[in-house]
């Protein structure tokens, strides 16, 4: 059976202070309801520079720039201990800064919604051509020469609800207006969410192909599978994003489709891909996801409230490329996925026996047969404070756990286990982003320099929340080191023999029609 490969997976973050503010659903909601309240008035204090955010220790580990064992080596708390001459640009990934993304929020606008103050435009169009990433892949720019706005244009449409605000250091210079009139569902809130998500998946597809070999004309398919949902009133959530997407990295061979699961949905959809490729159906595939303005600063009021930074102020986003066995990079498994079914049930241990033990004993592991798990990968620095506990440690304790009650591992051997299979948490939680893909990039390097043979991505999501039924979810799947063998092709001839072989076919069926 000839098995697809991850080639390669690209990171980004933006810090976006601003909209922890206005965009933020957990200072939205406080600003209907209690718009005098302390945490409002205080939550200014709490943020941080962008060299702050840069050198924050989890952030050049989620760019690539600090493996996330190495982290276990820095004292925590972790943003008291910021990294020595940290930048932003990361082997895997790049940070922005807001007002670059405010201008590339315009860039990747095709209905004229995104109005920016005329100096501002101007500004951030020099940096953003400027941009070795932006600048070489990004093929709307052009959009930043129209039209621009004054402040009091601006003003006037935000203040008359027809636009949903753009802040920098808390001074107006833009807005995102409504793309109906009444549409709920194109509402300038909306507008503005979808295409943040859309500008930040869009900056890491185009990192994509400034750090692998991947070109946006090889791309055949696209696979969006974000929180986000764009569509109107006719189709809620209709999508499509991965094309909207791709067509700012000029991919003009590419199509392609969203997939949806809450945060287990990128695990569903690199399993599509993987199947796709497998399949034949395409060669080459992206998986991409931008970022959640909603979630932005979703924990600040218990950051704020004990006196902590609010380190929930990045957008997360991350492109990974499957294609056909090269016989180099990570192989994925196909044959090896574990699904969380409609009957699993919803307890923890019946969760991680149907995504991580039964997929293993079905292909004759066991859980010692892995040597490295990513699961829900949160930074625990926002979670704890917030009452939510350390989330990967208290996955990686559970698969341990599992282990023990299999007798495939002693109950002595438990927090060695957990050592051994773990990695400190370093995603933002932006919901789907860390669920088990910010390992990727580690994973690839770390089999290429034969350090891990086989890891297991987990995926879990919460359907529950959109209220429809009371479910579950959970994806797995097993990435491998490549044995060496390049893709033969069906029935193991490789494609150039099976080329000759049907010209061959055609010449004699020619041959016999004379």
């Amino acid at each position: 059976m000839s098995f697809p490969v991850m080639k390669g997976a690209s990171y980004a973050l933006v810090q976006c202070n601003d909209m922890v503010i206005h965009q933020g659903s957990t200072q939205t909601s406080e600003m209907r309801l209690n718009p005098d309240s302390e945490h409002l008035k205080e939550l200014p204090k709490h943020l941080r520079s962008f060299e702050d955010c840069v050198a924050y220790p989890p952030n050049q580990s989620y760019i690539g720039n600090l493996p996330p064992r190495e982290m276990k080596e820095i004292s925590r708390p972790w943003y008291e201990n910021p990294v020595s001459g940290a930048t932003r640009e990361g082997k895997y990934g790049e940070i922005m800064p807001q007002d670059e993304f405010l201008g590339c929020m315009k860039a990747v606008d095709m209905f004229d919604l995104v109005v920016l103050e005329e100096s501002f435009q101007s500004a951030v169009k020099e940096k953003l051509t400027a941009h070795p990433v932006i600048g070489k892949y990004w093929v709307t720019l052009g959009t930043l020469d129209k039209n621009p706005g004054t402040t009091e244009q601006i003003k006037e449409l935000v203040d008359g609800h027809k636009a949903e605000p753009m802040y920098l250091d808390d001074k107006l210079v833009g807005c995102v207006k409504k793309a109906h009139d009444f549409d709920a569902a194109l509402s300038e809130h909306v507008m503005f969410e979808n295409l943040a998500g859309k500008a930040s998946a869009a900056f890491a597809l185009a990192l994509l192909f400034a750090k692998t070999d991947l070109t946006p004309e090889g791309v055949q398919y696209i696979i969006e599978c974000s929180e986000e949902a764009c569509g109107d009133m006719n189709q809620r959530g209709g999508g499509n994003f991965a094309k909207a997407i791709g067509e700012i990295c000029g991919c003009k061979n590419a199509t392609g489709s969203d997939t949806r699961s809450f945060c287990a949905g990128p695990a569903h959809a690199l399993v599509e891909a993987s199947a796709l490729v497998g399949a034949g159906v395409y060669e080459e595939v992206v998986v991409l996801a931008g970022g959640a303005t909603a979630k932005l600063g979703l924990n600040a009021k218990d950051h704020v409230k004990k006196g902590l930074p609010v380190i929930e102020d990045c957008l997360g986003a991350f492109a990974v490329n499957i294609g056909e066995n090269d016989g180099k990079s990570p192989v994925i498994r196909t044959d090896i996925v574990g699904r969380h079914t409609i009957g699993s049930g919803a307890s923890p241990q019946a969760v991680m026996q149907a995504i991580v033990a039964d997929p293993l004993d079905r292909a004759g592991m066991t859980l010692k047969d892995v040597d490295t798990y990513s699961v829900e990968m949160q930074n625990p620095e926002i979670t704890e404070p917030a009452g939510a506990g350390d989330v990967p440690s208290a996955n990686y304790k559970m698969i341990a756990a599992l282990g023990v009650m299999k007798k495939v591992f002693e109950k002595s051997e438990l927090n060695n286990v957990v050592e051994s299979i773990g990695m400190p948490g370093f995603a933002p939680t932006q919901g789907h982003i860390p669920s088990g893909v910010p390992f990727l990039g580690y994973c690839k390097d770390m089999m290429l320099e034969g350090k891990v043979n086989r890891a297991m991505i987990v995926g879990k999501g919460s359907l529950f929340l959109g209220r429809l039924t009371n479910l579950f979810d959970g994806v797995s799947f097993i990435v491998e080191k490549n044995n060496g063998e390049a893709d033969s092709g069906a029935g193991g001839t490789d494609k150039e023999t099976i080329r000759q072989m049907v010209a061959e076919a055609m010449k004699d069926f020619a041959a016999s029609l004379k």
